[in-house]
């Protein structure tokens, strides 16, 4: 029997390598969620960027809230099982009528884990319509195989390495997956999918979970960091704390700690585990 999930739902992300939409908050957790970001925004000056956009769960108590919520854990639980860790977060913000996209990309190419059965809660802080710039998804593209991706790093590309693949799937229209505030869509690690401008007078704030099974591997002698939020963890990751006081000293240093971990990973590229450097 699932938790959240329909059997349904769970048959159509077996499917296709997504479902949506899926509802998980109320709209007062929206409202306090999105607010204590704009606060911090507003008490900082500046928009919120790069660094705080990454593992944001290990700074702020809105991402904290999130990573742990029952609702989306009980929906990830139903795709993965019981033990879950949360291996990285990242904010994905677009401000009203800006012109910011997403390269077509695979999470799978760019996370280096084994095998391949992490899924990504897209949570909504604001309305995601297609208008504002939702994602785009090739239905059933998790079957496709790896496709080879390349970085090009742009101003506005929402992925700071500029990830992506360079095949243009002409061929392919996608599917639009809108979510409303409160509302997620969960997808799976090899899905192709990609978004594009925010014609829309709102930000589009949605915050990406990635989630992986415990048992799930790093690929390479690089040891990254993992935060566990339900059952247990298997020991194949560098263990994080859970947030105690949001934005203090010491959990700028612990996300300081874990992001340096992750960004080795990713700047060691694929090389199995042993091999030379």
């Amino acid at each position: 029997m699932t938790l959240l999930l329909s059997p349904g739902q769970v048959e159509a992300y077996e499917r296709d390598g997504f479902v949506f939409p899926v509802d998980v908050l109320t709209s007062h957790e929206v409202k306090e969620f999105r607010g204590e970001l704009q606060a911090w925004e507003q008490a900082r000056g500046s928009l919120i960027d790069f660094p705080e956009k990454s593992k944001s769960y290990l700074l702020f108590n809105w991402a904290d809230q999130l990573v742990h919520h029952p609702k989306i854990l009980d929906a990830v639980q139903d795709l993965i099982g019981p033990d879950i860790l949360v291996y990285h977060s990242t904010l994905f913000l677009k401000e009203a009528n800006t012109p910011a996209y997403v390269r077509w990309h695979q999470d799978s190419t760019y996370f280096y884990l084994q095998p391949h059965l992490h899924v990504t809660a897209w949570v909504a802080l604001s309305d995601a319509s297609v208008q504002a710039g939702c994602m785009r998804a090739l239905p059933g593209s998790h079957r496709w195989g790896a496709f080879k991706h390349d970085d090009k790093p742009e101003p506005m590309n929402m992925i700071r390495r500029g990830q992506g693949i360079s095949e243009r799937f002409d061929h392919e229209t996608g599917t639009m997956v809108p979510v409303s505030a409160g509302q997620m869509s969960l997808h799976h690690t090899d899905l192709v999918h990609a978004s594009g401008a925010n014609d829309s007078v709102d930000r589009r704030i949605g915050y990406a979970i990635s989630y992986i099974p415990a048992h799930v591997q790093p690929v390479g002698d690089i040891r990254p960091s993992a935060l566990c939020v339900r059952g247990r963890s298997h020991g194949h990751f560098a263990e994080e704390q859970r947030l105690d006081v949001p934005l203090s000293p010491l959990a700028h240093e612990r996300h300081q700690q874990a992001l340096a971990l992750f960004r080795a990973r990713q700047d060691a590229g694929f090389q199995p585990a042993g091999a030379a450097s």
